[in-house]
């Protein structure tokens, strides 16, 4: 037997998912849960607009850069190991950031929380892979997404009620330490349970390909973050400029690596699987919406003039969706198979064109009807939580299992390189769209126009997830019409 066939045959494969599921629902917890506590930082640590920015961004960046070189580290020397350790660093940095006594500090607490994020976070998804037989993979996947999207949307409500309860006189610090007691809880019960498991192939780590792909993310990621506050100065165009430049770089030095029997962080023979390339085009589309979260919070807040507590609800009925779409995966997928990723996108193109259509027929500055609201903010989640665990197997199980952490960070990565964009270019022209106006009407009318553009990616991403389905499809069939699988 082998010792893939030893793993998946481990009887708790699923106490140990469980435990990895916190690495996965405590990064964009952490991430979404800050937004509602900018005002209250500013007030207690006089903060710049700058560094409120700093404060988001910097997690956000380092995160994204580090996750292919979190998910190696798990191939490399153990998914449990990583884990913890990534966890443990996690509590320290979230503990930092929750007695900071500067801006700066909590910056600094920041960055490590991307860092140590990025190091737990893959571990979950590359357990799919490496420690599941093929015929429960599917749920584990829905189980994923259904946390993924769980958390995004609690960390909308949480941090505002938290800030509103006060707790021991705390503040906004409790968005910080209330890690503590979840991240303490699985250390001290976890570290018995999770068997470890890693892939037998990898040797070492690949110091100069970890620093160059590093490097590369972050000529892309850091001017998507910080270019449209900052004005898009100089700095970020040369940034743009360099990106190509260092992944080609990249690109030859794995080659090389490669070819002289080494252990790239990213394996160029496995990056040319069949289809994955249009894989990841379409996880880069799927997470176009990545904006809707800040501008749907503008329109409630700044054309609606809601607070940010009742904004935060709002955004219930979409989280509802996307808890229960994961969860309806399974079953679905009988009868739809892989076509579910892109009926799946197409609820949410669906979704955000029928908002677009209802906010538009609505005078500027009075509320959309609640009811045909939560129903479309429902039908957007569900299909983001139809898609997501169908699109993440269509790209994870293209690669072997001993490169499960491997594609689990280029995925997230993805993910993470999407939310940028979908933030920097639709959120652009959001912004760009308000110039220097900020009436209802301008407000309203940029919105519709963003939401639009949201649906228009979803609905091209739909349409390459069908078609390479069909390729995989007809590349399965033998000559005489009969599938090899």
């Amino acid at each position: 037997m082998s010792a893939h066939s030893i793993l998946q045959a481990e009887p708790r494969r699923w106490t140990m998912f469980v435990i990895l599921l916190v690495g996965a629902f405590l990064p964009p917890l952490d991430f979404f849960i800050v937004n509602v506590a900018l005002p209250a930082i500013h007030n207690e640590l006089s903060t710049s607009s700058s560094a409120e920015q700093l404060v988001i961004s910097s997690y956000a960046a380092v995160y994204a850069v580090t996750l292919i070189t979190g998910g190696r580290l798990g191939d490399i020397y153990g998914r449990g190991k990583m884990f913890f350790l990534g966890l443990i660093g996690f509590t320290a940095a979230s503990l930092l950031c929750g007695f900071a006594w500067s801006s700066w500090i909590l910056i600094a607490g920041r960055i490590l929380q991307g860092a140590t994020a990025a190091i737990m976070a893959p571990q979950a998804l590359a357990a799919v892979q490496a420690i599941f037989p093929e015929a429960e993979r599917p749920l584990a996947l829905s189980i994923y997404g259904a946390v993924f999207g769980l958390a995004s949307v609690i960390g909308q409500v949480l941090g505002g009620i938290l800030i509103s309860a006060d707790l021991f006189h705390l503040g906004w610090r409790t968005i910080f330490l209330v890690n503590l007691p979840v991240t303490l809880l699985v250390i001290l019960f976890g570290l018995p349970l999770l068997k470890e498991t890693r892939a037998r192939a990898a040797q070492r780590l690949d110091p100069v390909g970890t620093l160059l792909a590093t490097l590369t993310l972050s000529t892309l990621i850091v001017p998507l973050i910080e270019g449209r506050e900052a004005g898009w100065p100089w700095w970020t165009w040369l940034l743009f400029f360099a990106f190509p430049l260092l992944a080609s770089l990249l690109w030859r030095y794995e080659h090389h690596l490669s070819r002289k029997g080494g252990s790239p962080l990213l394996n160029p023979s496995v990056l040319r699987a069949p289809g994955l390339g249009q894989g990841l085009m379409i996880v880069l589309l799927f997470y176009s919406i990545g904006a809707f979260f800040l501008l749907f919070s503008v329109y409630l807040q700044s054309a609606l003039h809601l607070n940010a507590l009742v904004s935060g609800t709002l955004f219930l009925p979409f989280g509802v969706g996307f808890l229960i779409g994961p969860l309806l995966t399974p079953y679905l997928r009988q009868y739809a198979g892989n076509y579910l990723s892109a009926i799946g996108m197409g609820c949410e193109t669906a979704g955000l064109a029928g908002m677009a259509g209802l906010i538009a027929t609505t005078m500027p500055g009075n509320s959309p009807a609640m009811l045909p609201l939560a129903m479309l903010l429902f039908l957007t989640g569900l299909g983001q939580g139809l898609a997501m665990p169908t699109l993440v197997r269509m790209v994870t199980g293209r690669v072997a299992p001993q490169f499960s952490g491997m594609i689990a960070g280029v995925t997230s990565s993805t993910l993470q390189i999407s939310t940028a964009l979908s933030v920097a270019v639709i959120g652009g022209i959001f912004y760009s769209m308000l110039g220097n106006g900020n009436s209802v009407a301008i407000i309203t009318h940029a919105f519709i126009v963003a939401l639009l553009t949201m649906a228009i990616c979803l609905a091209v991403g739909a349409g390459l997830s069908i078609r390479l389905i069909r390729r995989s499809f007809d590349r399965s069939m033998t000559p005489d019409g009969l599938s090899q699988r």
